[in-house]
Parts: C-alpha cells; sequence; structure tokens
C-alpha cells in the first residue's frame, strides 16, 4: 500500500475480484474522517474480507472533495490507464460517494465502482446468519442503493456479479422504485416487531434480576474470542473484519455466584455507513440496555487509541454511553511493555482471550463493576429457619457451614435482597 498523490503498487495477480483502492487526504485534523494510511489499509482488509484482493492503492492529496468527480477528471483519466494495465475489475473509494459522483466515476471507468459503505454493506449481507440480521442488513442496502440507482451503471446490473452485489438484486432495484419504498416499509415494520419482542425479552431479564454485560468494540478485536473463553460458546472467530455478526447471548456464573448473561454484540469501524446503524439498532439496543459495558481493545493496533474513539462515538450515538464500563486491553501477550489506552472506563485489564491471560482478573473486575455486588457476612439461623438455608444454599455463595447449638452459622456472599432477609440474623 502506498500513501501518496501518483504511485500505484503492483499486487501478484489470481482469480480473485481485483480493485483499485482510491482515496483522498484533506490534511483533516479529524483523521478519522479522513483518508489516512491506516485507513487504506484498513479498506485493503475490507476487500480482502469480501473475497477480493486489492490490485494497487491510490491517494489523492487535495484540501476538498471534487463534488462531481471525488477526486477530479484528469486523476480518474490517471486511474482509468492503470485499470487497464493491472486488469482490475472495479475500484473502491474510501469514502462515500454521492448520487452524481457515482454515476459519473461510472461513466468515466466504465467498471464496477463501489465505496467504503457499500463494500461494508455487502460484507455484513455475506456474513449475516439469522433473520433478523439479514433482514436490517437488506434495509441498510436497500435506502443506501434508493437514492443512487441510476449511478450503479452496467457493471452493477445483475444479481451475483461479484463484490457489491450481495443482497437485493440490482435489475429488480431499477425497474422499480416503489417496489423499494413498499419494501422498506415493510422491512421496518418487520424489524419494530423484533425489537418489540427484544424489548419484552429484556424487561423480563430485568424482572428476574438478571444482570447483563454487552461486548463491545471495534471490529477484529477479539469480543467473540473473549465470548467463547469466558463461556465456552463455540462463536465463530476468526482474524477478519466483521467475522461475526449476529448478536450471541451466553450466562458465566461469577466468584460470588451471581449469573452475568455476556451479549457479543457487532463490531463498530471508522467511516461506518449512518444507514447501518439506524438499521441495527435494535440490535445494538443490547448494548444501549446493558447494564454494564466490556470495551474489547485490540491493544497490539498501532491505532488502538482512534479505535477507541470510533467505538465510543458509535456507543454515544446509539445512547450507550455513561455506563459502567470495563477496558479490556486484548492481545496483551503479543506485547513486549504494559499497554495504556485511555477511554471512558472505570476499570481497565490487560488480558489475551486466545492464551486465556489474565482471565482470572477480569473475571473479578466484572464482579466489582457489574451492580449486585455481593457481601461477605456470617449469619446465625435458627433451625426454624431451614427453608431460608435452603434458599441461601439455591442462590447464593456458601463460603463456610457450621452447626451449633443456637442454629445455623453460616458465612457466605449475599446479595442485597438476602442481605435483607437476613441482616437482622448477622453476627460478623
Amino acid at each position: 500500500m502506498t500513501n501518496s498523490d501518483n504511485t500505484l503498487n503492483h499486487t501478484p495477480a489470481d482469480k480473485k475480484e481485483r480493485f483499485i483502492l482510491a482515496g483522498v487526504c484533506r490534511g483533516l485534523r479529524d483523521t478519522l474522517s479522513d483518508t489516512t494510511e491506516e485507513s487504506m489499509k484498513e479498506l485493503e482488509e475490507l476487500v480482502k474480507t469480501a473475497g477480493g484482493e486489492a490490485a494497487a492503492s491510490v491517494v489523492q492529496n487535495r484540501a476538498e472533495l471534487e463534488s462531481a468527480t471525488y477526486m477530479g477528471e484528469g486523476k480518474l483519466e490517471e486511474i482509468k490507464n492503470a485499470i487497464e494495465t493491472l486488469e482490475a475489475d472495479s475500484i473502491v473509494f474510501d469514502d462515500e460517494l454521492s448520487p452524481v459522483q457515482l454515476r459519473n466515476i461510472s461513466d468515466i471507468l466504465g467498471i464496477k465502482v463501489l465505496d467504503r459503505s457499500m463494500l461494508i454493506l455487502d460484507i455484513f449481507a455475506m456474513r449475516a446468519k439469522t433473520s433478523e440480521g439479514k433482514l436490517q442488513v437488506e434495509l441498510a442496502q436497500l435506502k443506501y442503493r434508493l437514492p443512487r440507482l441510476r449511478g450503479f451503471g452496467t457493471e452493477m446490473s445483475r444479481t451475483g456479479a461479484g463484490i457489491g452485489t450481495r443482497g437485493p438484486g440490482e435489475t429488480r432495484l431499477e425497474s422499480d422504485r416503489r417496489h423499494i419504498r413498499r419494501r422498506i416499509a415493510a422491512l421496518e415494520d418487520e424489524i419494530e416487531k423484533l425489537k418489540k419482542r427484544r424489548g419484552l425479552l429484556r424487561s423480563r431479564r430485568k424482572k428476574d434480576g438478571v444482570v447483563t454485560a454487552a461486548l463491545v468494540g471495534y471490529t477484529n478485536a477479539g469480543k467473540s474470542t473473549l465470548l467463547n473463553t469466558l463461556t465456552d460458546a463455540g462463536v465463530f472467530a476468526e482474524d477478519k473484519l466483521f467475522a461475526t455478526l449476529d448478536p450471541t447471548s451466553r450466562g458465566i456464573t461469577l466468584g460470588d455466584n451471581r449469573r452475568i448473561l455476556l451479549v457479543d454484540t457487532v463490531g463498530f469501524i471508522r467511516k461506518l455507513p449512518h444507514n447501518l446503524i439506524e438499521a441495527f439498532k435494535s440490535t445494538l439496543e443490547e448494548a444501549a440496555e446493558a447494564d454494564i459495558l466490556l470495551h474489547v481493545i485490540d491493544a497490539s493496533s498501532p491505532v488502538a487509541q482512534e479505535q477507541v474513539e470510533v467505538a465510543e462515538g458509535v456507543l454515544d450515538e446509539i445512547g450507550a454511553s455513561g455506563k459502567p464500563t470495563i477496558g479490556i486491553l486484548n492481545k496483551c501477550d503479543i506485547l513486549p511493555y504494559e499497554p495504556v489506552i485511555s477511554g471512558s472506563f472505570d476499570v481497565s485489564v490487560a488480558i489475551s482471550a486466545k492464551r486465556r491471560i489474565n482471565i482470572d482478573r477480569l473475571i473479578k473486575a466484572i464482579e466489582d463493576t457489574a451492580p449486585g455486588k455481593k457481601r461477605r457476612v456470617t449469619v446465625l439461623l435458627p433451625y426454624s429457619m431451614g427453608a431460608e438455608v435452603s434458599a441461601l444454599h439455591a442462590d447464593q455463595k456458601i463460603l463456610d457451614e457450621e452447626y451449633t447449638p443456637d442454629g445455623t452459622r453460616i458465612t457466605l456472599l449475599a446479595d442485597s435482597a438476602a442481605y435483607e432477609r437476613i441482616r437482622e440474623f448477622v453476627v460478623e
């Protein structure tokens, strides 16, 4: 990959769909919104995740995006020559293209044109497994494509033609705008019903006193690996962006006998398409409604701090900020030093989910941070309270038990509800 104005880099050819990667670096202070060396590397990873390969990369330095063609006709003509030389099949831009830009670039280059948002949506369409996930992805794709139908060109006019065409077929899209709007309305109605159903489940969990912890963070930070480590969930985990998409819930028992429900959520990424956030709000509400957040961070990444900022920005957008949060600095086993990353954390723990390093420290941090922390007490219960003794054995962590002439002496870790029931019998 090259971050320069004029250089294109060759990569070995194979049968995969070959992409030119293109972006405009505007020199913004907000580097998360600009095209940078890191964002182009990430774009290349997105292409690989979608099943393609990067044939070349070009970054133009200019203060403003060109409103009609994104990077100017002169630069596009240079890219057109490179497309012929490198036998590239497609081009993907590091920003979201407007309908006018998409149409004009397609006319000039004559190949399939994608932008970062389209590529992410395509990966989501590939990764979605549950019916709800598929509905959410289709909704996001339709909302994105509707104003851009004229811009896709003949290269995007058929279903199954490669990356960028997963999901609803382009032929159907172009033939009937009213059908798209009806489909959007139907999808929104279905997702709203699923949202209400999910809300009822959350209400039932709260009523039953179930504490939930949402695993959140940048894509590929290791959330699914951590879920597997903590719960033996068997969730698919791979070193790829958006390896898992659909949310998974698993329970764990803490050292004080509390049950915590861990909920895995979709990973975040810079320049995440707004339509995708909107479509996945019902899923992301698991983070907004959770009692605590477990913010998983790839501490080995050279841009870990930027990734934290991206994740916290999305959490703020969905109303999930301000909750008790544990910063989990994952992949510490490949670092020669203790990572230092700042964020909105109540506490941070350096771990390796893959090698199970410091998992006990993480569980202790969850115990201390999650609501309903239990206190250690010793009680002397009269023998007439046998039912209460049985209840304590069922729900609380019993540390010691002794039968005395005056009753059953129990040392336990008691939650607030149990403590209120037995507080008059506390002897220590």
